[in-house]
């Protein structure tokens, strides 16, 4: 099979015997990969290098995609978009170890799809270039449930209860997975905007915690087998 050019995410990169690793990419075109990459704990000069493989860096790959197996081999990998703040910034460093850890539970497609994958990349750019981040998690998680297929139905947005098992605005209505109240006010401060307008949206330490639970609970009842970050604990203590 002919080798492939595309542009990448990395999701996740996991130890693979003493020298190797096995890296999950969002892929433009060809969906979620996972590649194997031997040798490349070894020291060496020159060749592909481990930092290529941190969370969320944004790779251009060249690579053979095999027809027998899931696992896939690299030829060439450069870094595209570097980051210039991610890195060095724990408050972002922790942003991106969390939303990392998320994306790997819900993206399940091993299609392409490139309005998903512009809207990783572009999102991402943004969180290096802004100092204002705080809040950016939260829009980020919402609007990520367009691609993955739940967004919010916002026909009857003018409803004052939000039922996260359907999706839907609703009057009065109570049920086991229904929101109101001051959960449903915050929930509804990040409908409808872009990153640009994250940082005139207020929420206290409390309420940023309180819509980021709602979220994770909404992926929950939509994702199967949606398990709560192990990095969420890191997240909230980061912004206490």
């Amino acid at each position: 099979m002919p080798a492939i050019t595309t542009k990448a995410i990395v999701l996740s990169a996991l130890k693979y015997s003493d020298t190797s690793l096995i890296v999950r990419c969002f892929t433009e075109e060809a969906g979620l990969k996972s590649y194997i990459v031997k040798g490349v704990l070894k020291s060496k000069k020159g060749g592909i290098k481990v930092a290529y493989f941190q969370p969320l860096t944004q790779l251009t790959i060249v690579a053979n995609h095999s027809n027998k197996s899931t696992l896939h081999t690299l030829k060439e990998v450069q870094i595209v978009n570097p980051y210039k703040t991610i890195y060095k910034d724990i408050i972002k460093q922790s942003v991106v170890l969390f939303l990392s850890e998320v994306l790997s539970n819900s993206i399940q497609e091993e299609e392409q799809n490139i309005s998903f994958y512009n809207y990783l990349e572009t999102a991402f750019i943004w969180l290096d270039v802004n100092d204002t981040v705080a809040n950016f998690h939260l829009l980020f998680l919402l609007n990520l449930t367009k691609y993955l297929g739940f967004y919010p139905d916002i026909s009857d947005v003018n409803g004052n209860s939000f039922n996260l098992l359907d999706g839907s605005f609703s009057q009065n209505i109570t049920t086991k997975n229904t929101i109101t109240g001051n959960q449903f006010h915050q929930f509804k401060k990040l409908l409808g905007i872009n990153f640009d307008a994250i940082e005139k949206v207020s929420f206290g330490k409390n309420e940023r915690q309180l819509v980021l639970q709602i979220i994770i609970q909404y992926f929950q009842l939509h994702l199967d087998g949606f398990r709560k970050p192990k990095s969420l604990q890191i997240l909230e203590t980061v912004f206490s």
